[in-house]
């Protein structure tokens, strides 16, 4: 009988070490996957603050490498845009930015994809004309060769509803 309550015992004690190893096992898995986590968060929102730079500078080249080939945006008046015309406009400086600057950003990383969202405050020259805008936008960017690309974008302006307003006045 002391054999088999020795043995209970033994067993009982080796079943507490193997689950504590896993419970520990799982936290250093479970914090391994937090800081990969950020650290994919961290990259995109790098690839996002580059690709805001190339459009301030009219960087066609960083442009091109910022966004992939089949790159669309929705626009502020529902056009629809791709990276032919931001590249374009690029080499043109047409518009030309004074300012361009995100702010406010969060991210989602799942798996090889990214949503963006933030606002964006440009100021510069168009076609001649002086603008002055703030955007709320939502990007979403692919993981492409270890690089994180953006596939889409759609902004919608602030402050339309002020402006009605102020213009029945």
């Amino acid at each position: 009988m002391k054999t088999v309550t020795a043995f209970a015992l033994a067993f009982f004690a080796s079943s507490l070490l193997v689950f504590g190893q896993e419970s520990n096992e799982q936290k250093s898995n479970e914090e391994n996957a937090a800081q990969q986590a950020e650290r994919e968060e961290n990259a995109v929102l790098k690839a996002e603050r580059e690709l805001a730079d190339a459009y301030l500078n009219s960087d066609a080249d960083g442009i091109a490498r910022g966004v992939t080939e089949d790159y669309m945006l929705t626009n502020s008046t529902g056009k629809i845009t791709t990276r032919a015309n931001d590249l374009e406009e690029a080499r043109k400086q047409d518009p030309k930015y004074e300012v361009f600057e995100n702010t406010g950003m969060k991210t989602r990383v799942h798996g090889n994809t990214a949503v963006v969202t933030g606002r964006t405050h440009t100021k510069g020259i168009s076609g001649g004309k002086p603008f002055d805008s703030e955007f709320q936008f939502t990007d979403t960017f692919v993981k492409e060769g270890g690089l994180w690309r953006l596939l889409a974008g759609h902004v919608s302006k602030l402050g339309w509803g002020i402006r009605k307003a102020e213009s029945k006045k």
